[in-house]
């Protein structure tokens, strides 16, 4: 099976160094976030967390509903942060069946 639109971008911000794993690496990050992914088989805990990100951070936030730890090729990763404007917007634009947006930046 080949990647989507979605996977091909983040891999693009994993090879750019421009993507964050984790929610403790997530926490420490201030601004220059455009885009948080938590995965939709991320426990409770991690999901408000991931709200809590997104309110903090006033950015977007998608629920990947596919195997959310092969796309990033990190076992246990459940919330990534995209740190590259472009390509958020790419993301966000390339929408589908896989992923959901939770809710916009600013509520």
């Amino acid at each position: 099976m080949g990647r989507n639109r979605i996977e091909t971008f983040i891999g693009f911000c994993i090879k750019k160094g421009k993507l964050t794993l984790g929610s403790g690496a997530v926490d420490t990050l201030k601004n220059d976030v455009y885009l948080l992914i938590v995965s939709s088989n991320a426990s409770e805990n991690a999901f408000k967390l991931a709200v809590k990100f997104k309110n903090r951070l006033r950015c977007p936030l998608l629920i990947c509903k596919t195997d959310f730890e092969s796309v990033v090729n990190r076992v246990g990763c459940k919330i990534a942060a995209v740190r590259d404007r472009g390509l958020a917007k790419a993301i966000l634009e390339s929408l589908d069946n896989d992923y959901e947006l939770y809710a916009g930046g600013n509520d």
